[in-house]
């Protein structure tokens, strides 16, 4: 008896443990991924685990698993084969200069990254791998139960999560928080357990890219016990999934926004039948065709972003500056503009299009969403009469508004089209640019000239295209510059930079009337990275120009964006 009894627990503990992809999931094209594990200072008993884990997701999903914990695999000619590396609980100084260099093409030639827990504790002298994994281990307490909590549910390592997720395992600080420069996924709550030391901002999940490659880390993952829980294998697929670019997400780093909704309809309202439920910090809609929206405020210049799932071949929207709608959404769809979601109809009318007045770039589109069923975020970014609309961090339209009858200063609000239409959102965010910023972007595409680019790969013209994947990157000295020519004289009064993994943490905006006299417009000292919007400036310039003098990383200047804005 006592021998069935326990047959039957380790049946039970098996199908506890066991892992059902999703439809979604299970149709990802095969691809392979490489687990190193090597350590060369403290090792994990978990490691087996995880490697167990890993093999056990492959097998139920797309994709094979290669282990090993011979650096010697970090060739060129090998790294080619995976889709994805994952660094499980590696420590201390793993790869040679030579493995080095061959990883660091890899990554930005493409290739993704999952760390795993103590990768954090790896490289601490190499400065790109820092830049990949976002940041460096600090200290830990002793292993104890944590609340951590969710920030994004649409990255599909996080999308399956309670808003508080509560667990066991060994909580990392930090020595730098990555907020900068990683879009954190979610942080611990350092007042549900003790020895937490980064305060009320305390990162351990996040994501990001370096070129054009994906990196993802998770700092939970250390008991052997994390490996069996169907929570923490489901955050290992999504990071694993998102890195080999079988999903999309938004990994752009993200500051200053204000929440809409996260659970609370406060200053929310209906115009029209139907309705959302409201559940688990998720709208979903109900009947319809309606309209729910913002009632508390109206928006001029702003981003807003917003994260929505479709089920099957549903139809939805979101609506940007109308007037008060009452109880008649038809205004909201006669006098402002409907971003569409809809995964079937003509190009003007389906996911990205600016519904009835302009397609999505339909490749950058597709190259970019998610299929029903899963997560998708959208960027809404509304400078004066110019709409751009980002999904899941990619450009894929640019619309400006010329008809005179309509405004894009107004409401905001989501569709709730038809009972046959299921659409959910969630962390419905803005942030607005004070109303002031014109809609055009002098620099867009501007001539712009360098002291130096790193390699033909990355001209300082990759810096004012629009693009959120082409960048100008400089040698690996100071001082360095970047330049455009607005082609006339403007007063500017704003200069917004995003910067790539390689940033100044200190530069000067200049500008001159000729390209050849510079005055200093403005001073930057302890710049982080990630965006820097410089509003507020006041001078009169055809050139301006980005002057770094202190770098912050041993790389060069990188600049994905150099925007400016006057009249």
């Amino acid at each position: 008896m006592r021998r069935l009894l326990a047959g039957v627990g380790a049946a039970i503990a098996l199908a506890a443990c066991t892992f059902f992809p999703t439809a979604a999931e299970a149709a990802d094209a095969p691809y392979d991924v490489l687990v190193f594990s090597k350590t060369a200072g403290f090792r994990h008993d978990s490691i087996p685990n995880g490697i167990q884990a890993i093999r056990d997701l492959g097998a139920a999903g797309s994709f094979t698993v290669t282990a090993t914990e011979d650096a010697n695999a970090f060739t060129t000619a090998n790294l080619a084969q995976y889709e994805a590396v994952v660094f499980l609980s590696t420590t201390g100084d793993v790869l040679n200069p030579t493995q080095q260099t061959a990883f660091e093409s890899y990554i930005r030639g493409g290739g993704g990254y999952v760390g795993v827990h103590a990768a954090a504790d790896t490289e601490y002298d190499w400065p790109f791998y820092g830049q990949l994994a976002g940041a460096w281990f600090a200290s830990h307490p002793a292993i104890q139960q944590v609340n951590s909590k969710t920030e994004n549910r649409a990255h599909p390592a996080t999308a399956h999560l309670p808003q508080t997720w509560t667990r066991t395992d060994e909580l990392y600080n930090y020595r730098t928080n990555p907020r900068g420069t990683a879009r954190v996924l979610a942080t611990l709550d350092e007042s549900s357990y003790s020895g937490g030391s980064m305060g009320a901002d305390h990162p351990i999940t996040w994501c990001k890219t370096v070129d054009g490659g994906r990196s993802f880390y998770t700092g939970f993952g250390h008991t052997q016990a994390s490996f069996t829980e169907a929570g923490f294998r489901s955050q290992l697929l999504g990071g694993i999934r998102y890195a080999a670019k079988r999903a999309q997400a938004d990994c752009r780093p993200e500051t200053g926004y204000t929440t809409l909704y996260n659970g609370s309809t406060t200053g929310w309202a209906q115009s029209g039948p139907g309705s959302f439920t409201n559940s688990d910090a998720t709208l979903s809609s109900v009947g319809g065709m309606g309209l729910f929206w913002y009632n508390a405020k109206q928006y001029t210049s702003y981003s807003l972003k917003a994260d929505w799932k479709l089920t099957g071949d549903s139809n939805s929207g979101i609506f940007v500056g109308f007037p008060n709608p009452g109880n008649d959404p038809n205004v909201a769809v006669n006098q402002g503009y409907e971003i569409q979601i809809d995964a079937t109809d003509t190009a003007d009318r389906t996911t990205g299009s600016i519904y009835g007045f302009k397609s999505a770039d339909l490749a950058a589109r597709d190259a970019a969403l998610n299929p029903p069923g899963e997560w998708n975020t959208y960027e809404i970014l509304v400078e004066g009469q110019r709409i751009r609309v980002y999904l899941n961090g990619s450009l894929v339209n640019d619309f400006t508004n010329t008809d005179p009858n309509r405004n894009l200063d107004g409401y905001i609000g989501i569709q709730n089209h038809g009972a046959a239409d299921q659409v959910a959102f969630r962390n419905i965010r803005v942030k607005e640019s004070g109303g002031t910023q014109p809609a055009t972007n002098l620099a867009l595409n501007k001539p712009a000239t360098a002291s130096s680019v790193e390699s033909a790969a990355y001209p300082a013209s990759a810096a004012v295209d629009a693009s959120t994947t082409t960048r100008w990157s400089s040698a690996f000295s100071d001082p360095q510059w970047i330049q455009v020519d607005l082609g006339a004289t403007y007063t500017i009064n704003r200069v917004r930079l995003v910067w790539e993994a390689a940033y100044g943490s200190a530069y000067q905006i200049q500008t001159s009337p000729n390209g050849t006299t510079w005055t200093t417009a403005r001073s930057i000292t302890g710049g982080n990275g990630g965006e820097d919007d410089n509003t507020g400036l006041n001078a009169s310039t055809r050139y301006v120009r980005i002057y770094g003098t202190t770098r912050a990383t041993a790389y060069g200047y990188s600049l994905f964006t150099f925007e400016v804005y006057g009249s």
